[in-house]
């Protein structure tokens, strides 16, 4: 049997595994994936409640990372929760020693559903370093509003896209909820409208849309057609069921 090509997640320990590690796992699998994990985070939470969120040390993280490179080929990291973008940046750095070629998708959560406050926002010269160490972001409107408190929507993604690719998820937005953009080459712009007349809302969608999106990007698929893909791959999982918590749709043919 052929050996699956490994994808690494680095994001945080959810014990409803509606969100982080395990719900990247998941979708990574249903990619056809063999997803490897990387612990941040220790949360406390349930798909309606989060209480609290302990920080895994960053030497222990740098050693869990370094371990996974000793055995297997990772050509593709998506990052989640991160204790701040100080350490993220030792991350980044570190997979990029390791794999000079690595390509990383960034979420970056700043706050849970809950309304929990992961980490500060204050040091924009190291986000603005990480920003270009990166493939693509995949913030919310919340998220990218919250990222350069000084700039307007639009300046951030002009100034953004000078340095990386974006999936702007459109979760959020009061106007079109549920319209995507993309903005790549800091020339082009996709809108993508929903493919569903509704959704059931779902705890982790936004795990679920950047692993999805990393796991096509793995393959070789185009920017492009990978975020057209996740985007159809996370409404199927939106709409899989009734409740907080998804599921997945595993692909064995792939």
């Amino acid at each position: 049997m052929k050996q699956k090509p490994h994808i690494l997640t680095i994001a945080g320990f959810d014990p409803s595994s509606g969100a982080g590690i395990t719900s990247d796992i998941k979708t990574f699998e249903a990619h056809n994936l063999n997803g490897l994990s990387v612990c941040t985070a220790i949360t406390i939470q349930n798909d309606i409640d989060f209480k609290d969120c302990i920080w895994i040390d960053e030497a222990i993280i740098l050693s869990q990372i370094e371990t996974l490179f000793e055995r297997f080929s990772i050509s593709m990291v998506k990052i989640g929760i991160v204790q701040s973008w100080k350490v993220l940046e030792k991350i980044i750095d570190v997979l990029h020693k390791l794999n000079p070629t690595i390509a990383i998708v960034l979420d970056p959560i700043l706050k849970a559903s809950s309304g929990f406050d992961f980490h500060t926002r204050s040091d924009l010269e190291t986000l603005s370093n990480i920003l270009e160490k990166c493939n693509i972001i995949t913030p919310n409107y919340d998220e990218i509003k919250n990222l350069f408190p000084d700039k307007s929507i639009e300046q951030t993604i002009a100034f953004i896209s000078k340095k990386t690719n974006i999936y702007l998820k459109g979760g959020h937005r009061t106007d079109k909820k549920g319209w995507d953009e993309i903005y790549h080459s800091d020339i082009v712009q996709i809108n993508m409208p929903p493919g569903v007349d509704k959704i059931h809302n779902k705890h982790g969608s936004g795990c679920v849309l950047s692993s999805s999106l990393a796991s096509n990007l793995s393959k070789g698929i185009i920017l492009e057609d990978a975020c057209k893909n996740a985007k159809r791959y996370t409404e199927q999982f939106l709409n899989s069921n009734a409740t907080l918590l998804g599921n997945h749709n595993y692909n064995t043919n792939d």
